[in-house]
């Protein structure tokens, strides 16, 4: 049977039926207080950190989000452990929750195609997260001009709001994980331990287990070994295989956008740095280009997870 009208056509209602749902779900409200609780207690220690230095420093309100003081990390790093949270927290009962409320026959009943239900869903999830970060960066913005009392200038706002978007894309990941785990198992509480046991293993436990494998695949030359340096191509390997974790993306991302003085990002050879004026800050375009690998494979990421869970929406039987 041929469909009428566009496959997306819904896409507007589901997406504001959820989105309401979501900003005034109990739910977001314990996920935004535990960020929010959590990033202002680190963005507090990278504030006292800074008031001592806020004539010496021409990146001030960069140094916010990236200052860390003992025993708290800086604030991009709590936002990169923290962010999956929220977006496992939104889509691990996006599809499974209709499979369980005997719902999903209902609204398809509608003229409301699947493309348009599942894409409504994923873009409400995702919209309510970008408007969590972009309150909370607001925040950031707004108590670094109070407590400093130094204006930012153009190209600092500029590389914040890469961060923004960068971490907007990161949440995306995660949420299409989530997604596609509704949608691959009828149980939210399962959903949610398999997205949760996945994000922690890339997390916690691939930073251990890559630099093992890089080992194993290029062993330690012991000419380097005993100079107290990596073998290149070990090393090379190590960052390589690191790279599949989103987590790593985001940081090495944030790593260029928020200290402008980076200049590469993988291992740095003799060849690379001649000529080079080392400790000048690069122009935000040159760091912009320097983290666009990084950033578009988390958008690949985000496609390739949620054309999986499409395909695996399209298929699925649904009973009444």
């Amino acid at each position: 049977m041929r469909r009428e009208g566009s496959a997306f056509q819904g896409v507007g209602a589901v997406f504001v039926k959820e989105l309401s749902d979501n900003i005034s779900s109990v739910r977001m409200l314990m996920l935004e207080l535990l960020i929010v609780v959590t990033a202002m207690a680190a963005l507090y220690e990278a504030i006292a950190a800074l008031r001592q230095n806020t004539a010496e420093d021409p990146f001030l309100l960069l140094r916010l989000f990236t200052v860390s003081q003992a025993p708290l990390p800086s604030f991009v790093a709590i936002l990169g452990f923290l962010i999956p949270l929220m977006a496992i927290g939104l889509g691990f009962d996006l599809i499974n929750s209709e499979h369980n409320r005997r719902t999903l026959s209902r609204i398809l009943a509608q003229p409301i195609y699947r493309d348009a239900l599942l894409l409504g869903k994923y873009l409400a999830g995702l919209a309510t997260i970008a408007i969590s970060l972009t309150a909370l960066w607001l925040l950031v913005i707004g108590l670094g001009l109070i407590f400093l009392g130094v204006p930012p200038g153009g190209e600092e706002i500029a590389r914040s709001l890469a961060f923004l978007v960068i971490a907007i894309f990161y949440a995306g990941v995660w949420l299409s994980l989530a997604m596609l785990l509704s949608i691959v198992f009828r149980s939210p509480a399962t959903a949610a331990l398999v997205a949760l046991g996945i994000w922690l293993f890339l997390t916690v436990l691939w930073p251990m287990l890559a630099p093992a494998i890089a080992q194993a695949i290029v062993p330690p030359d012991p000419r380097f070994a005993a100079l107290g340096l990596d073998t290149p191509g070990t090393a090379i390997w190590t960052q390589l295989l690191q790279r599949f974790s989103p987590n790593d993306l985001f940081g090495e991302a944030m790593l260029a956008v928020l200290s402008p003085t980076t200049r590469t990002l993988g291992p740095v050879f003799l060849d690379q740095i001649r000529g080079a004026v080392m400790g000048a800050p690069l122009p935000f375009g040159q760091s912009v280009m320097i983290a666009w690998p990084q950033t578009v494979g988390l958008i690949a990421c985000t496609i390739v997870l949620f054309v999986a869970g499409y395909v695996l929406f399209q298929r699925q039987e649904v009973r009444a």
